[in-house]
């Protein structure tokens, strides 16, 4: 377990950014890494050990591997360890069990599962890890010298559990030097408490309908379903676009520059373009580590297909070791090719309004997939979606507090999930003041929520 949010906000955040700012420049790393160790540690410090040894050896390895130009024998050895190290943690404290337990399924046989959690935020560092050691390999980055700069890129707090994956020839640079100015902070915050807003006010509320009719009865009727899987597509946006652009804000305050991870995904007109918007961070890494290594389009037909279904199928088992996740994976690669090879240039000449309304609906339904983990739950549910089933929703909505505060969000997230704040002119002097001033009443408002709301962490922290 990581900081309660208010702990994060008036306790440690506070005392960082003052120690950072009051350090000369040589000493901000080291500030930056014990703190991001210590955030780390926080509640399961045994974890923090597991980090240190994978930097550590991840350290050295490329160390051994060098920057000498070439793809010799020697560096694609060290290459080739440092991939199989990695991976061989992830898989044993994420997939270990997972394995397991459909060996047992399958044999009919009775062997014990391990006796591990999964550390949080495993698979951003893991890929971080990885996006360094590739890029020194294929030369676009140097090796990195400095133990104390590899560890802050690895375990720098922001985006340290729940992403975006950034990666390291895109900060490079910055681990050296980079700039902290007034308005990059004021930008920084702004966008650290938009964040913080998106989901403490929106993911955490819309978040209570599809928690509370899937928990309630997940063979629900019709509508109610309709509804659930609606709050759901909101509450994973605005819970993940919500943390990225906390994590975000707070690399801008510290002088980082962190890419986009998000671009108003639900205002896509394809399937292909949801995934140029959403959780762009992943995307990339696996389009420039996976897609173009095994050849991406220039092969024949058949290993292109073979390309895109290999890189879904290992996305939707980078989020989770449960078998909807492969399903989830493999339902966007499908759908990904039907759109490429066949209903593509058809898809191009409907209407917009058509092509939205197509994207979101099978949208809608991955989320579905993705939300649901029990397989024999899921069947029933996607049966009654389209199978009409019907229900006293009334009296079901009036009994429910939950539903209806969450109905409050429901039009809200909607509204914000589009760009429509783009629409105003940011060089009006009056916006702008109106804007940081909304600003600071959404940050109250997060206080005030946070203190009446239990701790909820955010979807991503699981993956």
């Amino acid at each position: 377990m990581v900081f309660s949010s208010f702990s994060f906000i008036f306790f440690f955040l506070p005392i960082t950014l003052f120690l950072y700012f009051i350090s000369k420049d040589k000493y901000k790393n080291i500030i930056l890494c014990i703190a991001s160790l210590i955030f780390y540690a926080w509640g399961e410090p045994k974890y923090i050990f597991l980090m240190l040894f994978s930097i550590v050896i991840n350290y050295l390895i490329v160390r051994l591997m060098g920057n000498k130009k070439g793809k010799n024998r020697k560096r694609t050895i060290f290459l080739i360890l440092g991939i199989i190290f990695n991976i061989l943690i992830l898989t044993f404290f994420k997939y270990g069990n997972f394995i397991i337990s459909n060996i047992n399924n399958v044999l009919g046989i009775n062997i014990g599962l391990l006796d591990v959690k999964l550390p949080i935020g495993i698979s951003f560092y893991t890929f971080q890890i990885l996006s360094y050691v590739i890029d020194v390999y294929n030369g676009s980055s140097k090796v990195q010298k400095n133990i104390i700069k590899l560890c802050t890129y690895i375990s720098l707090f922001p985006q340290l559990i729940a992403g975006p994956i950034v990666r390291y020839e895109d900060i490079e640079k910055q681990l050296d030097k980079r700039t902290i100015s007034k308005e990059k902070i004021v930008q920084g915050l702004s966008r650290f408490i938009i964040g913080l807003s998106k989901k403490v006010l929106i993911a955490n509320n819309v978040a209570l309908i599809a928690n509370y009719i899937y928990s309630v009865n997940p063979n629900n009727s019709t509508i109610l379903l309709w509804l659930a899987a609606l709050a759901y597509t909101l509450q994973i946006y605005f819970d993940f676009s919500g943390y990225s652009d906390m994590a975000i804000g707070l690399g801008k305050v510290l002088g980082f520059n962190f890419l986009e991870n998000f671009n108003y995904p639900y205002i896509a007109t394809s399937i292909t373009d949801f995934w140029r918007r959403w959780h762009i961070s992943l995307s990339t890494w696996f389009k420039d580590y996976v897609y173009i290594p095994l050849g991406g389009n220039r092969v024949s037909l058949i290993k292109h297909i073979r390309n895109i279904l290999v890189v879904w199928l290992l996305t939707g088992i980078w989020h989770g070791a449960s078998w909807n996740f492969i399903l989830w994976g493999l339902y966007y690669g499908f759908i990904l090719l039907i759109e490429k090879f066949l209903i593509g240039k058809f898809i191009k000449k409907l209407p917009n309004v058509i092509r939205h309304i197509y994207s979101l609906f099978i949208i809608i339904i991955g989320w579905v997939i993705f939300r649901i983990e029990s397989l024999h739950e899921l069947l029933p549910i996607l049966k009654n979606m389209f199978i009409y089933k019907p229900f006293d929703y009334v009296g079901y909505v009036l009994e429910s507090f939950d539903i209806k505060i969450g109905l409050l969000f429901i039009p809200i997230g909607i509204i914000f999930s589009t760009p429509i704040k783009n629409k105003f002119n940011k060089n009006n002097n009056i916006l702008y003041v109106f804007e940081k001033v909304m600003v600071l009443l959404l940050f109250v408002a997060c206080v005030f929520q946070l203190l009446i709301q239990s701790y909820n962490p955010f979807i991503y922290f699981n993956f």
